[in-house]
């Protein structure tokens, strides 16, 4: 009939493949079941000549005898009858017994290890919660956290480039002034200045702080510096060009003096920036000014020594009344050429007469000859009036230059005023410190929460770690 030509369902059933796993596996339990096998693939072989499913950890003793009686020998004439624990040669009431202690031992295996992983947790994350949430809870000190905001802000003209107006109202356009500050707040020396103005150190140092976070007597700078980075936050947005500043204490009273003396330094620093910029600035156009006002005073102590020395006041002054007074003496002269020509122009002329208007005009040819004289010629005893009214026109001329100059440099110095001024930074609070009327730290449920999670992942890292190097161990 066609059901009795039909296979058993063992003969169409493939064969596992042997992988190292499931060699493993069926090395283990042919120990367990109580089969002496010489390797792994001899252990597999005896488990399929039994019919024992090596995969299926629920194998029970009574299946695996039933699975042996049927089993026929193997043709290499080995009894597997004699490789097989006696155990499967009891009956089914010592087979039962046997599976309810075997299920027994696994519930008690599985109790122990249950009561182990508990053990485990409360010691390596359940005690070290409790300690730090018991630190935070009752031992950790009340901390008061200041927050401020400032900008710092440029001074700029009413006639700005475009490009300059596109990033003048973002934190691009004093970035670098703003980085400057930034990195000044949070170094050793704002942590100094503020120790030696308002006892930085000696604050955090008062027997009521708790033991973690009160600094030593005895601390290095270097201490306090580590203590100040983490009390004193200091953050930039660049897209604002905000500076965000929060500073820590245990009072709110102190920690609002804190954080209105770091922005009066920020202040200070803002405004030493500023002044090195105006200075850069004006030093070339004031050294000119300066030069150019000593070169005119010279000039005009010049003109002032020659004016003194040649006792001539104004050289063209004196030259136009010496030249009046020759042409005076000069009109007299033709006036008495005339009369004498007049005399002697008579049959019988008067020659005393003549004489006389003789003499008198021989003086006065003498007059101008001197006069003249005087003008154009220098003598041991005097210098003529041509030499002194030259000296005084190069002196003038020099003056009035370095007049000119001198103008041209105020100008270039207002001009530089003018674009240092517009140069100028300045600090702007936005958010003004205020003193908080409750703790800012400790968070105590967030820590608690937070030490949790840590000593949990550490717990599990450790656990995957050892139970990989276990299961290496045993290949």
């Amino acid at each position: 009939m066609a059901s009795d030509q039909t296979p058993p369902d063992d003969e169409n059933k493939m064969p596992p493949k042997r992988t190292r796993a499931y060699l493993r596996k069926a090395r283990q339990k042919a120990r367990r079941i109580g089969l002496e096998a010489i390797d792994d693939e001899h252990a597999a072989r005896l488990l399929e000549e039994l019919g024992v499913d090596v995969l299926n950890d629920d194998v029970s003793l009574i299946n695996a005898g039933k699975a042996g009686e049927n089993t026929p020998a193997p043709q290499d004439g080995t009894d597997l009858a004699d490789q097989v624990s006696a155990n499967f040669m009891l009956n089914d009431a010592e087979r039962l017994a046997e599976v309810h202690a075997i299920q027994r031992d696994l519930i008690r295996r599985r109790r122990v290890r249950l009561f182990l992983l508990m053990l485990r947790l409360l010691f390596f994350v359940a005690l070290p919660t409790f300690l730090v949430g018991r630190y935070y809870y009752t031992e950790a000190t009340d901390m008061y956290e200041t927050e401020s905001q400032f900008v710092i802000q440029k001074s700029e003209a009413a006639g700005a480039s475009a490009l300059g107006g596109l990033f003048s109202g973002t934190g691009f356009a004093n970035s670098a002034d703003s980085i400057t500050v930034q990195g000044y707040l949070t170094s050793r020396e704002a942590m100094l200045r503020l120790d030696e103005e308002l006892g930085y150190r000696a604050h955090f140092q008062q027997d009521f702080i708790d033991d973690l976070q009160r600094l030593p007597k005895d601390a290095s700078l270097e201490d306090a510096f580590k203590l100040y980075e983490e009390n004193v936050k200091v953050g930039y947005d660049l897209t604002e060009g905000v500076i965000h500043l929060e500073v820590i204490a245990t009072t709110p009273e102190v920690s609002q003096a804190f954080s209105n003396a770091l922005i009066r330094f920020a202040e200070e620093r803002v405004d030493e920036l500023s002044q090195r910029l105006r200075e850069d600035q004006m030093k070339g156009a004031q050294s000119a000014y300066d030069t150019a006002e000593a070169e005119m005073f010279n000039a005009q102590a010049e003109v002032l020594r020659l004016q003194q020395s040649r006792g001539v006041l104004s050289a063209e002054a004196e030259i136009a009344a010496q030249m009046g007074i020759i042409n005076s003496l000069e009109l007299q002269i033709e006036d008495k050429l005339l009369d004498l020509a007049e005399i002697l122009d008579n049959p019988n002329p008067n020659e005393i007469r003549s004489d006389i208007l003789q003499r008198e005009i021989d003086r006065r040819v003498d007059r101008v000859a001197i006069l003249r004289q005087k003008l154009t010629e220098t003598t041991a005893g005097s210098v003529s009036l041509a030499t002194i009214s030259g000296e005084l026109q190069i002196a003038e001329t020099n003056m009035l230059t370095r007049q000119l100059m001198l103008q041209q440099s105020l100008q270039l110095l207002e001009t530089a005023r003018v674009d240092a001024n517009r140069q100028v930074r300045y600090l702007s609070i936005g958010v003004t410190p205020v003193a908080p009327d409750v703790p800012t730290y400790p968070r105590k449920m967030e820590s608690t929460i937070l030490a949790f999670i840590i000593f949990m992942g550490i717990y599990i890292m450790l656990s995957l770690t050892v139970a990989i190097l276990r299961e290496q161990v045993s290949v």
